[in-house]
Parts: C-alpha cells; structure tokens; sequence
C-alpha cells in the first residue's frame, strides 16, 4: 500500500515545484485520509477499488483522454480497435467532469435509438455519471449481449432530460461502405465509419473498384460521426490522395515523440475532385484526415465544424494485466494548426437538417449540397 501511494504522489507531484519535505507531507497526508475512511466512513469500503480510482484521478487530472484501465477493460479496450466488441456502440470522452457523446456508430442500438453527437449522459441506469470516470461510465453501460440499459442523456437546446432504452449487442464496426450517387452515376460515395485495423484495405478496395468504372468523376467522401480511432489509419487513408506533402505532425515533451508524416507519390484517384463530409461527431483520426486535405487544398470540406480532439494517446500495459492511456503528443495539420479544442472548420458550412441523415439520403441536406456541387 505505502509503496503504491509513493508512486501515485510522485507521479502527480514530480513535475511541479514541490520540494521533496512538501511531497512527503502530502503521501503521509493522503495515509491519513485512507486511515479516516477506512475507520469512520458510514459503510464499508473495498480499499483496492478505492485506489484503482486514486490512481485514474491521477491521470483524469491531466486531460480528457488519459486514464486506468483495469485489467477487464484493458482486454476491451483491445477488443475495440480490432472493430468487434459488445456494447451500446457509442464512442464517449468526458468535458468538464461530465460524459459526453463524441459520435453513435452507424447502424448499431445507440444510434437507431436516437442517441446523438453532444448528448451528455447524466444517468446510466440508476446511477448518476457526475463524479464517475470515463472507464467506470464504459463499464456500466457493457453488459451481456441481448440486456437492456435505459440512458438519461442532456441534449442543447432541450429542456427537459432525454431517456433511452437500448438493447445490448455485439458491435461489428464494419468501417467502410460505398455506392455509387449522381442523376449521371457518376459519383463515388465512401462512408468511412471508423479507423479501425482494417480501415485502410477496405477504404482502398472500394476506391480501386469505383476506378475500374470510367464513368466515375468525383468522389463524396463521408466521415460524420466518426469518432476516430488509428493514427496509422489516417495517414495510410488520407496518402491514398495525395502526390506528395506533409500529412500531420505529432510534438511531444519527448524527442521520439515529436514527429512528422508524408505523403507517398501516387494518387489512387488521379485528381478527381473530393468533398469530404465532417460533423460535430467527426473527431481525431477523422479530423486529421479532413484537416490535411483541405490544407492541401485537395478537397472542399463541407458540413459543421468538427470535434476537437488533437491528441496523441498511448497504451500502456501494466504489470497487474491493467493498462494506461497517456495523452503523450498532439497532432499538428500541415498548416503548423492544432485542432484541439477547436476542430476543424468546413469550406462550406452546412447545418444538418433532421435526425436521421444517415438513414434517409433524401433528407440528408448536406450529401444533397454536395451532390450538387459537382454539377455546377
């Protein structure tokens, strides 16, 4: 126990301008608290738990994205950058202390529920959320494919809380879908979900198979409500359309942490024209993707304003099967721009119109701006 209190406070306190007598007095400080629950808390208290959550408010002090992970979620966590994992399928981060939806993944129980980019889940359950952890906030709402989980969530602009009950499933994250679009066919659609380990060799087949048809003049690339995922991925999509040039950049407080990204020669599309499609839930991977284009001025990014996250994280094994997630970098666009906190901003900007733009194209106002572009 006093070995694992040394580490969280020299952790927390090794950086700052504590002398060694102030961190010291702050370890005996924090025995004292375990000692005073320990002994006069009203009910009983698992002290392993207790520290696993000092341990996570040590790295949730850091950001959004840093946090512990328990051995079970780390096996999870694994589960999920492979594309199939059980669950609600909802990508989440944390602002201000409160959990809040970056993007529902297509076609899973959360989206068709009506889940949407920007709710902030108050209630999982019975359980109020404020005061829990990303990790613990995941861990209530996974649960045994085919149970239900009613969620109270806060959306802009609505008064009152929202509730949902959604059914558990297992969650296929199939990343990439495609068809063709245009009074003439003539326009290459790809929606990218996710980037996820495959992203890449789908994306590519659709793309190879749409230039095997002459007709095709454009391309619709589509990354609303993609949370993100790889940063191998981004790069290796965002390559496939550019000759040459600086796809993102990574700066870290250490040397091999600071780097920079290029382009290989070779555009699979041989310069056809793009407009790539972002949204408030389009975040990360999804950004650096659109961020680079448009700074290349290889497409015209249309939409709302993207999410914000700019941050590099690192997983980290622990000897206990457990793990870390440490923000270790942010990423940089071309243009030396950071998009966190601010996200990226579309050529055009177009407002959503209707819930369910994913579902029905002909209510999809901003797919049918695109469209249109490319006719006029």
């Amino acid at each position: 126990m006093k070995k694992i209190l040394v580490l969280i406070l020299f952790f927390l306190f090794s950086s700052s301008v504590y002398s060694k007598n102030d961190i010291y007095e702050k370890i005996d400080l924090f025995s004292e608290v375990l000692e005073n629950v320990k002994k006069d808390y009203v009910d009983d208290v698992d002290q392993a738990e207790m520290m696993d959550s000092a341990i996570n408010g040590v790295l949730q002090s850091l950001d959004p994205y840093s946090a512990y992970m328990s051995p079970e979620l780390f096996k999870e966590m694994q589960t999920d950058t492979r594309g199939e994992f059980g669950g609600l399928g909802i990508e989440i981060g944390m602002e201000a202390g409160v959990v809040k939806v970056i993007s529902p993944i297509d076609d899973t129980p959360a989206a068709k529920a009506g889940i949407k980019a920007g709710d902030y889940i108050v209630k999982i359950g019975k359980d109020q959320v404020q005061g829990k952890s990303l990790l613990e906030a995941v861990k209530l709402m996974r649960g045994p494919v085919g149970t239900s989980i009613k969620l109270t969530v806060r959306r802009k602009n609505v008064k009152k809380p929202l509730e949902f009950n959604i059914v558990r499933k297992i969650i296929e994250v199939k990343s990439v879908s495609s068809k063709i679009l245009g009074k003439e066919k003539n326009l290459g659609y790809i929606r990218l979900k996710s980037f996820n380990e495959n992203s890449d060799k789908q994306f590519l087949k659709s793309v190879k198979e749409f230039e095997k048809k002459s007709k095709i003049t454009g391309y619709v690339l589509d990354l609303r409500n993609n949370p993100g995922g790889l940063l191998t991925q981004a790069i290796n999509i965002t390559d496939f359309f550019l000759e040459d040039g600086e796809i993102v950049s990574t700066k870290g407080r250490k040397v091999s942490e600071t780097r920079k990204f290029f382009a290989r020669k070779g555009d699979e599309i041989k310069g056809k024209p793009i407009v790539v499609l972002i949204n408030n839930g389009s975040a990360s991977a999804s950004e650096i993707f659109a961020g680079a284009l448009k700074d290349h001025k290889r497409a015209i990014i249309l939409g709302e304003n993207s999410y914000g996250k700019g941050s590099v994280q690192s997983i980290i094994p622990l000897r206990n099967g457990g793990g870390m997630r440490l923000t270790i970098s942010k990423y940089y666009l071309p243009s030396g721009k950071s998009i966190s906190e601010v996200g990226v901003t579309p050529d055009i900007f177009i407002e959503a119109q209707g819930d369910d733009f994913l579902i029905n194209s002909e209510k999809d106002n901003q797919l049918n701006y695109a469209i249109k572009l490319f006719n006029s």
